[in-house]
């Protein structure tokens, strides 16, 4: 899957939404994840106006959670700082997605902020998948 910060950052948006509202915190999380990877402000806006659909979330796959945990981390470590607030947020979104909160430090200890820096994929995604709520 190649990386598309503005498809996975629709994703995010999405998920923020799935409970019909997107919080103010969430908001401005979603552009402080925004600005870090070089889409504006006026973007990010237009995209939480409308976001593309996704479909529904509990049609997607194990390995599609899987790749948007992915992503969403790797969204979250690309500036090289993550704040707390930060981690928060993905651990809100992992548990939408059907992960326990937990997943979010298990899987950051493999995913670098350089998309180009990859970890083990598969055992990355086999450490995550022991989070799956049953």
């Amino acid at each position: 899957m190649i990386f598309d910060k503005k498809a996975e950052l629709n994703v995010l948006i999405n998920l923020a939404a799935s409970d019909s509202n997107v919080a103010s915190r969430e908001s401005k999380l979603i552009h402080t994840i925004g600005k870090a990877n070089g889409i504006s402000k006026e973007e990010v806006d237009a995209m939480l106006a409308s976001p593309k659909p996704i479909g529904s979330i509990d049609t997607l796959t194990n390995d599609e959670k899987f790749e948007h945990l992915y992503y969403l981390i790797q969204l979250m470590k690309m500036d090289g700082q993550v704040f707390r607030s930060e981690i928060v947020f993905c651990e809100h979104i992992a548990e939408k997605l059907g992960f326990k909160k937990g997943v979010v430090a298990e899987v950051s200890q493999h995913v670098y902020s350089d998309p180009t820096i990859t970890a083990d994929r598969d055992m990355v995604k086999t450490k995550a998948m022991k989070f799956l709520k049953a």
